[in-house]
């Protein structure tokens, strides 16, 4: 008599909407979600668990490390949920063979929509209005009450990190009339924007630094005191990257010391930890993370995972793979 075929199992490292949850839970064996640290989760895993897993689904921010990935000897695949990777070990995981993707441009809109409107919550200061009316001091006169502002139009637009997501904030901001230029790695020839051989000459011409760039070691604290000095106290800085692409120490002192005029924030350095100081703080728009947090670009990511994991079990090459990761072996279906 044959068998029910062998669902392949699948490790949840991060934490999911139940709904995705439910639906992969008619496809595959799931574990998890873990707790974090992600590499204590897997040597605490019992080793008949730990040894039947296929396939990780994680977040850019979790630490799949060497660590964690040793522990897992049948893994063959690492889903990353979103457009970041950074926490994945891709040295350790292209010495195994495993499989490494992610989900490129899925919330590139969503995210962008966000980093405007950040941008315009900090410079129209938008928390502020918000808050002087719950405390019932608006009589009737703004100007008075708020002061008068410049507004968007004309403004120097800077992006740092030109890609799917730093294209769609260009395109926003175009449609606001301001003026646009970036800085990447190496100039992108379709752009039709202005390029800046560094970081700290974008930051000196532009009234706004958009941080859109992928998170990893080589920009860590890439916008430190001096480039904060450089965009100067008429300047705003607004990041829906990463927050470790930002020295928030440098970022709190340049917002209280007047170096620059203001931020919108909605990633920080230590996430969930946000510094008091920064709270506290009158002159900067913050939110919870949240850029990739609509219905559709959470469907559209989820799609990208389902579509990986499918191809994997198939025996296919991965559909999203890293681009930083080395080509992968196609894996063998599971029986």
């Amino acid at each position: 008599m044959n068998g029910a075929a062998i669902r392949p199992t699948v490790l949840l490292a991060a934490h999911l909407p139940d709904e995705f949850v439910q639906r992969m839970s008619t496809r595959y064996d799931l574990l998890g979600p873990l707790s974090t640290p992600f590499p204590d989760a897997v040597a605490a895993l019992p080793p008949e668990d730990a040894a039947r897993v296929r396939a990780v689904i994680t977040s850019g921010v979790v630490n799949t490390s060497r660590a964690a990935l040793a522990g897992l000897p049948a893994v063959g695949l690492v889903c990353c949920l979103g457009s970041g990777y950074e926490g994945v070990d891709l040295i350790a995981a292209a010495e195994r063979g495993i499989a490494v993707t992610h989900s490129p441009g899925a919330n590139a809109s969503a995210v962008a929509d966000l980093a405007l409107g950040l941008l315009i919550g900090s410079v129209r200061r938008l928390p502020q209005a918000d808050a002087c009316l719950r405390r019932g001091e608006w009589k009737g006169d703004y100007a008075h009450l708020m002061g008068l502002v410049r507004g968007l139009t004309g403004r120097k637009v800077g992006i740092y990190g030109l890609g799917e997501i730093g294209m769609k904030i260009a395109q926003r901001a175009a449609a606001f009339e301001m003026e646009i230029g970036y800085h990447n790695r190496k100039p992108r020839p379709d752009a039709g924007y202005p390029y800046f051989a560094t970081l700290r000459e974008l930051a000196a011409w532009a009234d706004v630094l958009m941080i859109a760039v992928r998170a990893g070691a080589a920009n860590r604290h890439a916008v430190d005191a001096g480039v904060l000095a450089a965009l100067g106290p008429q300047g705003y800085i607004v990041n829906i990257a990463r927050g470790a692409v930002i020295d928030e120490t440098a970022l709190i002192h340049a917002l209280r010391d007047g170096v620059i005029e203001g931020a919108g924030l909605d990633v920080f350095e230590r996430e969930p930890d946000i510094p008091d100081e920064l709270l506290a703080l009158p002159n900067v728009a913050l939110s919870p993370h949240i850029a990739g947090g609509t219905l559709d670009a959470q469907q559209a990511m989820q799609r990208m995972v389902v579509a990986n994991l499918d191809a994997f079990f198939a025996g296919r090459p991965v559909v999203t793979p890293v681009p930083e990761a080395l080509p992968q072996p196609q894996a063998a279906a599971a029986g």
